[in-house]
């Protein structure tokens, strides 16, 4: 897969232009038989051919806003476009008013000069790790397709996009893994930054103490550079840090139970190539987690998004996708003092996380436990809360505790998707991808 680095490359030295990247784009959002229908709600194909041509024509006026001006992204559902209804996977707000301007983290993109193509499909209102969406379709994982196995989710359309070419990048959002799973699923890389390093502003709410936007791409310098872009930075100089100085705590507590046996596996081969190449490994409990899920029992986000909700669930709760309604129906029926409580705790509890991982360059875990299902096996109610449970249990403890993270791919091609997860500390979002990029050079060597 061309990364936007490769992309940029090539537009700088004539080899391609904006227009021909946006057209191969949309060519295989159009494919017969591929997943571009169910992978996109909407396709922006007029726009982004306009957005193509004047990237080009600045370009060669020695204009162009910037090295990535002109690459094809793809844009969740869920973020405000100037002039069109922002119905966050739902059809509950197909008809909702037309956003009066774009979110700020697309304004940047835009102005970054980055081509949207359409936007993408997502578990309705962000609210599942799964990717299942019952009223647009499901886009299928890259993996088996005859098999037709979730995408992950909530971002599913985007992380779909970036592995089928459709799009080099896309924004995302995490409240609680919904760029990393995904993107563990899908095969390629998810970044949930500090939530507070990116504007939130102009997308649909799931739990405002708990989301972020971050990107899904095609290796970690391409999130590096989108998540700059989104969160208004200068372009990163990425270095990848030297793996051999590494020192990286694989926690014992919680996040490596229920692994299936590839998972398990391939988990560990990966961190036997980081040790070779002379990465110092330590493994520990880790209180913490154990501490944040306990903490976490009375549920943050289904109380921040019931809150929200309430009064569409009233008044056109049976639009919802009934599995999506039943979880916020329990948020609504929690205590004030519960919620009042828990925000108390968590600064505690990350206070305590961050003290207790200061001294490792990051700490490093499965994205998930297990590959993904096939899409049928979770129209078993139990069975879906089952996997979406275990889906999303590493990746939450990211949010709650108010870290970054990022899911990388671990298993080699062919192989069914593992994503590896390094969390770094709070705000120290620019350490965690030079490590990122350090361990994807050795995965990869």
């Amino acid at each position: 897969m061309q990364t936007m680095a490769a992309a940029a490359a090539d537009l700088a030295a004539g080899r391609t232009s904006a227009r021909q990247l946006v057209e191969e784009a949309l060519g295989r959002i159009a494919e017969p038989g591929g997943e571009g229908a169910r992978a996109f709600i909407r396709v922006h194909a007029e726009s982004a051919r306009l957005m193509a041509d004047a990237m080009d024509a600045l370009r060669r006026a020695g204009r162009a806003p910037g090295p990535y001006a002109g690459i094809p992204v793809a844009i969740k559902d869920l973020c405000d476009i100037e002039g069109e209804p922002t119905p966050a996977g739902s059809t509950v707000l197909a008809d909702a008013p037309p956003a009066a301007g774009h979110a700020p983290v697309l304004q940047r993109m835009l102005g970054a000069g980055l081509v949207p193509v359409g936007r993408t499909n997502m578990t309705e209102f962000a609210f599942s790790g799964l990717g299942i969406n019952p009223h647009y379709g499901t886009p299928a994982s890259p993996w088996d397709r005859a098999s037709r196995r979730i995408p992950g989710g909530s971002s599913s359309g985007t992380a779909v996009a970036v592995a089928d070419g459709m799009a080099f990048a896309g924004l995302g959002t995490d409240t609680g893994g919904s760029c990393r799973v995904p993107a563990a699923y899908c095969g390629v890389v998810g970044f949930k930054p500090t939530a507070r390093r990116v504007p939130i502003e102009g997308i649909l709410p799931l739990a405002p103490s708990l989301d972020s936007v971050g990107p899904l791409a095609r290796s970690v310098a391409c999130c590096a550079a989108l998540d700059a872009v989104m969160a208004g930075e200068p372009l990163p100089a990425l270095r990848a840090a030297d793996v051999s100085r590494l020192h990286l705590a694989v926690p014992t507590t919680l996040v490596l139970d229920e692994m299936d046996a590839t998972v398990a596996a391939t988990f560990e081969r990966a961190c036997s190539r980081l040790a070779a190449t002379g990465a110092r490994i330590s493994r520990l409990a880790f209180p913490a987690f154990t501490a944040a899920v306990e903490a976490n029992k009375v549920g943050l986000a289904r109380m921040e998004a019931a809150a929200w909700h309430r009064s569409l669930l009233e008044r056109l709760g049976d639009r919802y996708d009934p599995r999506i309604r039943a979880r916020l129906e329990q948020g609504g029926q929690l205590l004030s003092a519960d919620y009042i409580n828990l925000l108390g705790a968590r600064e505690r509890l990350i206070a305590a996380a961050n003290a207790a991982s200061a001294e490792y360059d990051a700490l490093m875990l499965p994205t998930c436990p297990i590959v993904p299902p096939p899409i049928a096996q979770l129209d078993d109610a139990d069975e879906y809360t089952r996997v979406n449970l275990l889906s999303l249990r590493n990746t939450t403890l990211g949010n709650f505790l108010d870290r970054c993270a990022i899911s990388l791919p671990c298993h080699r091609a062919g192989e069914a998707p593992v994503g590896l997860m390094l969390m770094g500390q709070t705000m120290a979002d620019a350490k965690l991808f030079a490590v990122a990029a350090g361990v994807e050079a050795a995965l990869a060597a």
